[in-house]
């Protein structure tokens, strides 16, 4: 005699397989390096600089 087989063990396993799969695509799909992080990080910062020098009063008066 064959020994009974968990069914949802086997479901969970394949599940889980079929998550990990979703996730490695997903990091192909839309991962990004740290330095490609940091330079977006560092252009934004720039750019709020530039438009905050660029103020022709101060946000908070309605003048």
């Amino acid at each position: 005699m064959s020994d009974p087989v968990n069914l949802n063990k086997f479901r969970k396993a394949k599940d889980k397989a079929d998550k990990d799969q979703r996730a490695q695509e997903n990091r192909a799909k839309f991962g990004r390096t740290k330095a490609a992080k940091k330079l977006d990080q560092a252009r934004a910062d720039k750019l709020k600089k530039l438009t905050d020098a660029h103020r022709v009063q101060d946000p908070g008066k309605d003048g």
